[in-house]
């Protein structure tokens, strides 16, 4: 009884843990909303515009989109994309990578948060 007792226990905080985890808050659907209401004006997923082409962002080192003229201080950023990267970039990307030209800000957490999902959902 006492086992039964101690799963019992750690299975409802495991799945406290997983409500509570950033994957949780995200929705890849909503992602994709928010990128095409707030991002497709300068960004596409297939084609480079103002901005570079975005779906295969995840896994893809910065600054390294074939046929897109990216900022210096994008160019010697060095680190690969992942969810985590694209939310804080989303937050400030000049603050992320001092010396970037990119002048859009994300404001709201979940949105971030949610495009992030979304792209990753690209990759699979």
């Amino acid at each position: 009884m006492r086992k039964f007792a101690c799963l019992a226990a750690l299975a409802a905080a495991a799945s406290v843990c997983a409500a509570l985890s950033p994957a949780a808050a995200q929705d890849a659907a909503k992602g994709k909303t928010v990128f095409e209401s707030r991002c497709t004006g300068c960004h596409s997923l297939a084609t480079n515009r103002i901005g570079p082409a975005l779906g295969t962002v995840i896994g893809r080192v910065a600054g390294t989109n074939p046929g897109f003229s990216y900022s210096p201080a994008l160019k010697a950023a060095g680190h690969t994309w992942d969810a985590e990267k694209l939310a804080t970039w989303l937050t400030n990307p000049q603050a992320f990578v001092p010396g970037a030209v990119m002048p859009f800000r994300l404001g709201d957490a979940e949105e971030r948060k949610n495009v992030a999902a979304y792209f990753q959902s690209l990759k699979k």
